[in-house]
């Protein structure tokens, strides 16, 4: 018999299935269901004295019911004697907000920090943050397992020859040029302005990319306003009309699968972090976490590092 349990929230059922696939072990039930008030119920069908217990859940359009869901499932796991409560949040919620940039707002990463810590949470692990510093939001450990060897494996055997990698703004300039420099590629920066949430305009492109393939690389795409502005002032700037994009969290809310649509982006390659909306954006591609997050989970249960596996 294990010596831990996967349970699952309702916002990603097939990731978590997958990783129980991956190790070989069943999904433990929970009782979810909503009250006609529409609050949250949670029960434990199964024991977890003295266990170990893992919870696959992430953020989606329903953040707001998801954090809730995930709160209450960690707090029926302390209550159940379990010894370790570990969440599996491949998308952080609430990551954007993470300082503050205009007076009187709110750090909205931080509370949902607080909260977390507060429902049982012992473990973190995420894919990705929107910033590292996050992680100092959290006073338990914390796995920001970043993916670009996913995005690294998928992509090394395709032709790059005259590729550059893109950052779509200079907040994300360290990571793409981590993942510009396994493919030893050069790295363009775009330079953005930000008028109101969710939209952008790119003033300027930092660096050659005329006569050049390029693939966008970011944590996220949420309306795709960002990255369609960003395709548009690459081909301006004299790149071949063949971008890529390659992001970790496909958010897509609002108008986001039609613009990516009517971008006409060669590739749109994601993981399955968040589930796609169905239609999903043509020409997408998904790369799997499960045998990724199993790997580790396999490796915390034994004591051992995973940092080597990412």
């Amino acid at each position: 018999m294990s010596s831990y349990k996967i349970f699952s929230g309702s916002s990603h059922r097939e990731l978590a299935e997958s990783i129980c696939k991956e190790l070989g072990i069943e999904l433990t039930s929970a009782n979810l269901k909503r009250f006609a008030s529409n609050e949250i119920y949670v029960r434990l069908e199964e024991s977890v004295r003295g266990k170990d217990v893992f919870i696959v859940q992430t953020a989606t359009k329903n953040v707001n019911e998801d954090y809730m869901e995930l709160f209450l499932m960690a707090d029926a796991m302390k209550r159940s004697f379990a010894t370790k409560v570990h969440i599996v949040f491949p998308f952080y919620g609430y990551a954007r907000q993470d300082r503050v940039a205009e007076p009187r707002e709110t750090i909205s990463a931080k509370l949902m920090a607080d909260l977390l810590v507060t429902s049982g949470v012992d473990h973190l692990m995420t894919i990705m943050l929107h910033s590292d510093q996050i992680q100092g939001f959290f006073d338990i450990p914390v796995d920001n397992i970043n993916p670009c060897k996913l995005f690294f494996d998928y992509l090394k055997d395709k032709d790059l020859n005259d590729t550059v990698i893109v950052s779509p703004d200079a907040g994300g300039a360290k990571a793409a040029k981590r993942f510009a420099d396994m493919f030893g590629l050069p790295l363009a920066i775009l330079n953005k302005q930000r008028g109101a949430h969710n939209e952008s305009e790119v003033t300027h492109v930092v660096g050659d990319v005329s006569g050049k393939t390029c693939i966008i690389y970011d944590d996220m795409v949420d309306t795709a306003g960002s990255v369609c502005n960003a395709k548009d002032a690459l081909i301006k700037a004299g790149a071949k009309d063949e971008v890529c994009l390659a992001v970790t969290h496909a958010v897509l809310s609002g108008p986001a699968v039609e613009r990516l649509d009517a971008a006409g982006f060669k590739e749109i390659i994601v993981t399955d972090s968040i589930p796609l909306p169905d239609p999903a954006p043509q020409n997408v591609t998904v790369l799997r976490l499960a045998p990724l997050i199993a790997a580790i989970i396999q490796r915390i249960q034994a004591g051992e590092s995973v940092s080597g596996l990412y």
